[in-house]
């Protein structure tokens, strides 16, 4: 189902589409990619949404920092400086973190308006990145498509071309309450993350260093246990890149009873207590955000695994967010 949402100050309209199948709901927006709410039963066959979202478009435009639920790009996560070389080149991309690149800058993927088509059990999404928008070189083509199975889960595949060498990383970027949106913090949840290593960052959460075993730390998730707060970390996946998306983590809310369970291809995931969350309603420690991706400054670390992308080659990514109870 597809309807108008609200419409932007230059008048560009903004629609809602909803997914629904095996008893899970899911909206998405034009705007950002944005996966505005999931709805999904708890072991009491009560339903609840479990994304943070506003009800309005205005609540995105008044706080776009948080990324809630966006999809982000070009380049998700951090480049120090908001520089890097690439074939020798020195390329400049938009700081918007103090002197880094976030998210892919200013006006990255999660504050564009997106095509989007109907696809059985889902929709897809594409635009054109010229070259040289927020500073990264190449014309990029992307879809990025948002589909539930036969089980609920629902499926982000994302595909891009381009006519030059760049950088690309993207991720979706919701925060999970498994308690329901606005139910208060998500500290409580039980996490597990198959990784048995992470990268240490500096006071700009930029990675330095060689990556760290998580062993004997607070790092590690490999047994389930609370998540806690003060994480804004990237772990690095045990599966590393994967042709298929394979199990990378789980995220269990013993009160309700709902599960999360997160496959990816990616190499890395990105753990987000929101500590410093200030939305609308939504606190810090209101969600938790499990961003898929590849390493933070990536671009800038040869001994990280390559965010490079090239003419004639097609980047393929998917992340599977799958629903259960117990």
């Amino acid at each position: 189902m597809n309807e108008l949402f609200g419409t932007l100050s230059d008048g560009t309209p903004v629609h809602r589409w909803t997914l629904e199948r095996a008893g899970v709901r899911v909206r998405v927006l034009s705007y950002g990619g944005i996966v505005q709410s999931a709805e999904v039963p708890d072991r009491d066959g009560r339903t609840a949404d479990v994304v943070l979202g506003f009800a309005a478009l205005d609540g995105y435009l008044t706080h776009p920092e948080p990324y809630l639920g966006a999809l982000v790009g070009r380049y998700a996560n951090r480049i120090a400086g908001g520089r890097f070389e690439l074939d020798g080149r020195p390329c400049t991309v938009t700081p918007n973190e103090g002197a880094n690149t976030l998210h892919g800058g200013e006006r990255g993927f999660d504050k564009r308006v997106w095509d989007v088509a109907p696809v059985e059990h889902g929709v897809r999404l594409s635009r054109v990145s010229p070259d040289g928008e927020e500073g990264f070189p190449g014309r990029l083509e992307v879809t990025v498509t948002y589909t539930l199975d036969a089980s609920g889960a629902l499926h982000l595949r994302y595909e891009a071309v381009t006519d030059a060498p760049t950088v690309f990383n993207p991720t979706n970027h919701s925060y999970w309450n498994l308690g329901g949106a606005g139910s208060g913090e998500a500290a409580g949840h039980e996490l597990r993350l198959a990784a048995s290593r992470y990268t240490p960052v500096d006071a700009r959460l930029i990675p330095e260093g060689a990556a760290a075993d998580v062993t004997g730390t607070r790092f590690d998730f490999r047994r389930a246990r609370t998540a806690g707060a003060g994480y804004d970390h990237n772990f690095v996946l045990d599966k590393g890149v994967t042709e298929r998306a394979e199990e990378a983590a789980e995220l269990y809310d013993p009160t309700s009873g709902r599960v999360l369970t997160v496959a990816t291809t990616e190499p890395g995931l990105q753990l987000y207590t929101a500590d410093h969350l200030s939305a609308g309603p939504f606190a810090p420690g209101a969600g938790i955000a499990l961003e898929t991706q590849h390493f933070p400054d990536s671009p800038n670390r040869p001994d990280f695994p390559s965010t490079v992308l090239r003419p004639g080659e097609v980047f393929r990514s998917e992340t599977v967010y799958g629903f259960s109870m117990r």
